[in-house]
Parts: structure tokens; C-alpha cells; sequence
């Protein structure tokens, strides 16, 4: 049973459970690539680029172009999560609080999605035959890597000069920062002056889209208590935090098992309700050249 159930024991009906603020489910998992899993993981295979050669001469020999052919490795892990409810419990607060803990459960999973596929935009990638070969985001892939810079119109601009660069779909392409970085970005003219931007850069206090790019603020915190988007340390200081900008192409997202709930009752623990969620998911970083760091200061 939560430890904690007992500051909703109330003397007088109350006729709902307030949710406090929270991040209510995935904000990044429609963003990404999607693969259907099944077993322990799955090998996504990839084709590089090849380049056409001239014809110089009539009946001339067919060309031999070999087509470079990779791999990633996309290993899945089970996220679950339990509460108990007594019906002594239910009686005290006068209302069944199983579907506001089911709310809960769900957007804690939500949540769990947007972790696993930050983590694995920074983190290593594994390739090769076997999937044995790892692969780390390289530091040209990192802007401001000292972080002594706040999130500015410059490091927008270099984004999408490094998207360009390589090419990558104009279509999918995202910025995922907190909400003191987009407070930096917004404080700057360029950013909310009409001459730079076509459309309404503020929406509701908000930037939506602006360069091509969708802005999605990820303020939500993981198990440990911090903030998705990881710290930037130096030595044992905090001095900033990393946001990530990525195209769709980029990242993968493997769903096993999608969110499953039971509601059921526990004969061994007095019938109490038990309210369980299971999922199984993980995400690979497919393209390093389609993820792209961004150190910001604080």
C-alpha cells in the first residue's frame, strides 16, 4: 500500500483526487522512428550512400559499386510499476481512487519513453554483425561543448546549418529543451522580432515552430529525481544542461510490449486492489549525424 494514501483520508466527502502538476504521459514518442519488436531486441539494417559513375566509352564494362551496408542493435527493457490499495482505504476517503491511480501509472510510463530515447540520443550506440561494436554521439555532433553559452539564436542557427549540411529531411526535425532554456532563446529580439520570423514565434508564452524546427519542452524528471535532459558538469559543478535537437530519421523507438494494466485484486494481501503497468520498450540513436547536442549554460 502507498505510505502515503493516508493525507487523502478525509472526514467529509470529497468527490475527486487532484493530480499534482506533472508531465502527463510522452511528449517524444510520436516524434521519433517506430519499430515493432519481437524477443529480446532487433537488428535495423541500413544502407549508406553510393555514388553513379560516368560512362566514358560505348559497350563499356558494368561498374562494380559496392553499396555500404550497417547496422544498429535496439535491445529492449521492461519498465513496470505496482500500487496496493486497501478497502479500508477506500472507505476512509469515500471514493475508489483506482482510475486516478491508473492515470498516474500511465504517465509515469509516458514518462519512461521520453527517458529511454534522450538516454539513447546521447548515449552509445552499438553496431556490426553482432551488435557488438559501440558507438558514441562524436564531439562534432556537440555544440558549446564547455557550455559557456546560454541557448541563443546562434546555436539555433548552427543546428540547422549542421542538419543542412548532411542533408537531413527539412520534415521531422525537433529541438528538445527545458523551459529556462527556451526563457534564454525567447529573451532574445531575433527570435520574437517579425523580421525573423514568418509566423507568431509566441504562442501562449510558447514557441511553437520557428526554423524549421518543432520546440518541445521537456521539464519532466526521472526515477532519480533529476531532469530528463542531463546536467552538464564540470568537475562536481553544475554549469548547464544538455538540450537535443534530432531528426525523426535519427532516433528509433522499439515497442515489445506496449503499456498494459491490470486491476486486480490480491487474495494474499486482504483482497486489497493491486493497480500494476508493464511495458516493454528501448531506442537506439540510428544517425549520428541526425542528433546533435546542445550544451547551454544556466
Amino acid at each position: 500500500m502507498s505510505t502515503q494514501i493516508t493525507a487523502s483520508f478525509v472526514n467529509q466527502y470529497s468527490s475527486n483526487i487532484q493530480a499534482l502538476v506533472q508531465q502527463k504521459g510522452s511528449k517524444l514518442r510520436d516524434l521519433v522512428g517506430y519499430e515493432s519488436v519481437r524477443g529480446k531486441g532487433m537488428f535495423i539494417d541500413q544502407i549508406g550512400q553510393v555514388a553513379a559513375v560516368k560512362k566514358t566509352t560505348r559497350h563499356a564494362d558494368t561498374p562494380q559499386s559496392d553499396t555500404p551496408h550497417k547496422r544498429r542493435n535496439l535491445r529492449l527493457e521492461t519498465y513496470h510499476w505496482a500500487d496496493l490499495i486497501d478497502n479500508d482505504d477506500k472507505v476512509r476517503m469515500l471514493i475508489d481512487p483506482t482510475s486516478d491511480y491508473a492515470n498516474a501509472a500511465a504517465w509515469a510510463m509516458g514518462r519512461a519513453i521520453d527517458e529511454a530515447i534522450v538516454t539513447a540520443a546521447f548515449g552509445t550506440a552499438y553496431t556490426g554483425e553482432t551488435g557488438a561494436t559501440s558507438v558514441t554521439l562524436p564531439d562534432t555532433q556537440v555544440i558549446d561543448g564547455s557550455c559557456t553559452t546560454k541557448f541563443t539564436f546562434d546555436k539555433l542557427r548552427e543546428v540547422k546549418r549542421m542538419f543542412d549540411q548532411c542533408d537531413a529531411p527539412s520534415e521531422g526535425r525537433v529541438i528538445v529543451l527545458s523551459a529556462q532554456q527556451l526563457d534564454d532563446l525567447l529573451s532574445e529580439t531575433k527570435v520574437t522580432s517579425a523580421d525573423y520570423a514568418s509566423a507568431k514565434a509566441l504562442v501562449r508564452g510558447e514557441l511553437d515552430t520557428f526554423m524549421g524546427f518543432k520546440f518541445v519542452q521537456l521539464n519532466a524528471k526521472n526515477s532519480a529525481g533529476s531532469l530528463i535532459l542531463p546536467d552538464v558538469m564540470s568537475s562536481e559543478t553544475k554549469v548547464g544542461r544538455s538540450c537535443l535537437a534530432f531528426q525523426a530519421d535519427g532516433i528509433k523507438l522499439g515497442i515489445g510490449q506496449d503499456i498494459v494494466s491490470k486491476i486486480t485484486e490480491r487474495d494474499d494481501k486482504c483482497f486489497a486492489t493491486q493497480v500494476y503497468y508493464e511495458m516493454s520498450i528501448g531506442a537506439v540513436r540510428m544517425q549520428e549525424e541526425l542528433v546533435v547536442k546542445i550544451n547551454c549554460k544556466e
